[in-house]
């Protein structure tokens, strides 16, 4: 069997792995412990990404056409592909993290929504936070006024009873203490007139 037919399932696996995919970020793995790389293939498929380590020829020609085909000249040495489907930034994430711990692991380029970045640019990118983070921040935003503005309302009402109860009393001694006895002293005031005239006029 020729080279070409053995390679072509191999073209296809990677060509199958990278469609509509959001991302693939390509990285050196070598000097990597197995613990190391273990424990990073867990983090990543966790994650649901992708993980397989394949030779550039392969991945050249799995990237030819696609929007993965700017990533071709950063295929030099030992690399592996990192795939994610879903989450844009997981890869850049999770790979540029973990080589804080091992600096063996170097990131070498990736394709991020169909544009390519290098490697300051997947670093770049690692720092934006995954969708479950903006989602939960979100709704924290969202649920935070909502508190603050329950509590008011429970301030507000707790309040509010008091000041009507304290209203209450102090109505009560002014309802009691109304001059209502001032007005025979009006009518009184208003008939010595009349009772003078007609004396006057009597006269």
């Amino acid at each position: 069997m020729a080279k070409v037919e053995l390679k072509q399932p191999i073209v296809a696996a990677i060509a199958e792995d990278v469609k509509d995919a959001q991302s693939v970020v390509i990285v050196d793995y070598r000097g990597l412990t197995v613990a190391e790389d273990t424990e990073l293939r867990k983090q990543l498929r966790e994650a649901g990404i992708i993980y397989k380590v394949c030779k550039n020829t392969m991945m050249k020609r799995a990237f030819e056409g696609t929007e993965f085909e700017g990533l071709a000249e950063y295929l030099e040495g030992p690399s592996a592909m990192a795939v994610s489907k879903d989450d844009a930034t997981a890869p850049a994430r999770i790979l540029c993290k973990f080589a804080k711990t091992a600096d063996k692991l170097e990131v070498k380029a990736g394709v991020v929504e169909g544009k390519v970045y290098d490697v300051a640019g997947v670093q770049a990118l690692s720092a934006i936070p995954s969708r479950e983070e903006l989602l939960s921040k979100l709704l924290g935003s969202i649920q935070s006024p909502i508190a603050n503005f329950a509590r008011v309302i429970k301030q507000i009402a707790e309040n509010g009873g008091a000041t009507t109860e304290a209203a209450e009393e102090v109505a009560e001694p002014v309802a009691e203490e109304a001059p209502v006895a001032e007005a025979p002293a009006v009518e009184e005031a208003t008939e010595a007139p009349a009772e003078e005239t007609a004396e006057t006029t009597a006269e």
